[in-house]
């Protein structure tokens, strides 16, 4: 057998051996559900043993699929210190594009300064719900701040971007409702539909048309209704048409929602979002929500809007109510990073400037960016999640750290490449990371 055969015939194995994978792994998701027919007085092992669970199976197939393919873990890679553009893996410097530290404000010197003297003078944490045992003064500065930076009348921070939309979402709507929302819609907007009880329906990515039809054909039925965007789509790098979308929402009688998780800091001029992206009133959308870990350098979650939205929220919401109130050191590190963003929007320009140097670089090395608009995020699909995973334990090995994204978190054929860039990141960077991708594909 040539050298030849043998790479063909080491191709097919692998093609078995990763469709058979992709088999067993849709036998577990679509598995009926446990207890549907227990029959007789005997508990089924099944139900009573935790590694008989469909998602513990699930996580052993993925570490079984890797062990036949020889390749490493791409997860949980342990950063020694601040991960920006560079970060240090195993004892090693790399080019970093596995963080959302957009415009390097974790690990600022400010930043870290202001975190440290609210830990000195506050304490690593507030001890109890801000209702229960009141508050501090960077909670209500740092929610004025965003108010005022969004141009709404308030804002309120939680300590969990994720809980921020289960919550919000599931205390403002009910069985009566219907929540519309993009079908990429992030994990937390699914479930706080799912925990509101009301209706949800899912639109195809970015696609109005369809929205539209979904509005005329549903909307009468419900009492509110919700519709949920998001200013940036972390899979891809794109964004929504928001002028119509606020057309739209006013045409049904609807609320609006945008989540700004990874376009806050990010698009318009001077990094104020979406809106300042396509020059809206931010009045026009009815809830604003973003988180404090990527551009603002912390942890948590925020809801900018009207008064009574605020109000709603700060005494009724579980999330809110029910939670700690944000540690002080975050709340002082999100509000020097949000003073930073506002004080040097060089940052949101050298970030744009980078973003589409790498997007430009990519296509002229004819690689698939998906439908990114050339931010701070790119996606470069290479079509199987054995592809992925590969390539990224490669580039690690060549001092380039990026993450895979597999099946079943997105279409086989779209595995990919999520570089998330850096304000730090060179040009020469950029440019030496595409070239070594390149010569592994």
């Amino acid at each position: 057998m040539t050298k030849a055969d043998r790479s063909i015939a080491a191709q097919f194995k692998e093609k078995l051996i990763q469709k058979g994978l992709e088999q067993r792994l849709q036998k577990i998701q679509t598995a009926p559900a446990p207890g549907a027919k227990i029959g007789g007085a005997e508990i089924p092992e099944a139900f009573t043993r935790f590694d008989r669970q469909p998602g513990y199976q699930q996580v052993h197939l993925m570490q079984e699929g890797a062990e036949r393919f020889g390749v490493k873990s791409p997860f949980f890679h342990v950063h020694q210190g601040t991960a920006g553009a560079h970060s240090a893996i195993d004892g090693r410097r790399v080019i970093n594009f596995g963080s959302y530290n957009y415009l390097g404000l974790s690990g600022h010197p400010e930043v870290n300064a202001a975190a440290q003297a609210a830990i000195a003078q506050y304490g690593s944490s507030v001890s109890a719900s801000r209702i229960v045992a009141g508050e501090r003064p960077l909670h209500q500065q740092l929610e004025q701040a965003l108010a005022d930076f969004y141009g709404v009348d308030d804002a309120l921070t939680f300590v969990s971007g994720h809980a921020t939309n289960v919550t919000t979402i599931g205390h403002l709507l009910g069985p009566r409702d219907l929540i519309l929302h993009d079908e990429y819609a992030h994990n937390s907007i699914v479930q706080g539909a799912l925990l509101s009880g009301a209706q949800r329906l899912s639109f195809p990515h970015n696609d109005l048309n369809a929205l539209e039809t979904l509005l005329r054909q549903q909307r009468r039925k419900a009492e509110r209704v919700l519709i949920v965007v998001e200013g940036m789509y972390s899979m891809d790098g794109d964004f929504p048409d928001l002028p119509r979308l606020i057309d739209l929402k006013k045409k049904h009688q609807a609320w609006l929602m945008v989540d700004e998780a990874h376009s806050f800091g990010v698009l318009g001029a001077t990094g104020r979002g979406i809106a300042e992206h396509f020059s809206v009133n931010t009045h026009d959308v009815d809830i604003w929500m973003g988180t404090l870990s990527k551009t603002l350098a912390a942890c948590g979650g925020y809801i900018a809007g009207e008064q009574a939205l605020i109000d709603n929220l700060r005494y009724l919401a579980p999330g809110f109510l029910y939670s700690v109130g944000l540690a002080p050191p975050l709340a002082a590190a999100a509000l020097t990073a949000l003073t930073i963003l506002q004080k040097e929007p060089g940052r949101v320009k050298t970030l744009h400037e980078r973003g589409q140097y790498f997007l430009d670089e990519a296509k002229r090395q004819q690689m698939d960016t998906g439908f990114s608009a050339g931010y701070a995020i790119t996606p470069l699909i290479v079509g199987s999640s054995l592809q992925a995973v590969r390539l990224s334990s490669q580039l690690l090995e060549q001092g380039v750290h990026v993450q895979p994204i597999l099946y079943p978190a997105v279409p086989e054929k779209q595995a990919r490449l999520r570089f998330f860039l850096n304000v730090e990141h060179s040009i020469e960077e950029l440019r030496d990371s595409l070239i070594r991708l390149k010569g592994l594909c």
